[in-house]
């Protein structure tokens, strides 16, 4: 299997940003929900229906067009797409030992990320 076969669809868009609460009451005034945010540092994820973005605090988040920080592509087994992406030969740029665990919603995500040929960011996420 592939890791082209291990995709089940976008997850989310990652978007930094230097002001969090205003961003947040941005996308509110959307009819985005607030589906899990940290109690330990700045980082929420908001959904309106499908659509899903991460945004954290980043003091030097660029404020110009198309600063978005990352795609985040689900997969149904991160340590298999991993292996693929290993194997194929894509440059991971976060993860390179293996997928990194995060502590958010109720089990946490593992994700590890490659770069692409503009230097943007793929992430491959598994929700736990």
């Amino acid at each position: 299997m592939a890791i082209k076969d291990r995709i089940t669809g976008i997850q989310h868009l990652g978007l930094p940003t230097r002001d969090f609460e205003g961003t947040l009451k941005f996308y509110e005034g959307l009819g985005f929900e607030i589906e899990w945010r940290s109690k330990e540092f700045p980082v929420a994820f908001i959904r309106n229906g499908s659509i899903e973005i991460e945004t954290f605090q980043k003091d030097e988040a660029n404020q110009v067009w198309g600063a978005w920080d990352h795609i985040a592509i689900d997969v149904d087994d991160v340590d298999k797409a991993w292996a693929d992406a290993k194997e194929v030969g894509y440059k991971i740029v976060e993860g390179e030992d293996g997928p990194i665990l995060l502590p958010f919603f109720d089990k946490g995500v593992r994700y590890f990320t490659i770069e692409g040929p503009n230097k943007e960011k793929i992430e491959f996420n598994q929700k736990l």
